[in-house]
């Protein structure tokens, strides 16, 4: 089942670039233990990056066609029971939309603007 037609994936540009060199991002540290990819919602990604990224320079925002993703896309129960996509595989980094950098604001919180794109 697809929710959402666009999803977000926060991500360092280090590992980006290195996932995108090699075709594939296998997951940061926290997906590698939860063991699938975690992604975000237009309507998610902003509380995920004020929880989970705050104080964390050079990352991206990286976008995904959530059906293009396929059936190892899985929307599971997570934060306060609304559903977040989960990819349970090899994100193949030839899929990515697009991919922008993501500013601090004061608070040290990633900036998140998805104006005209979602």
């Amino acid at each position: 089942m697809t929710l959402a037609p666009m999803i977000f994936k926060i991500v360092a540009r280090e590992a980006w670039t290195a996932a995108c060199r090699a075709g594939s991002f296998g997951g940061s540290a926290d997906d590698v233990r939860d063991g699938y990819i975690h992604f975000s919602t237009a309507a998610q990604v902003g509380t995920t990056a004020a929880k989970y990224y705050r104080g964390q320079e050079d990352l991206l925002l990286v976008a995904f066609d959530a059906a293009a993703l396929g059936p190892a896309l899985k929307w599971e129960p997570a934060r306060g029971g609304d559903l977040f996509p989960h990819l349970y595989g090899a994100l193949q980094t030839a899929l990515a939309l697009w991919e922008k950098p993501l500013a601090l604001d004061p608070d040290g919180v990633p900036v998140i603007s998805l104006d005209g794109v979602a």
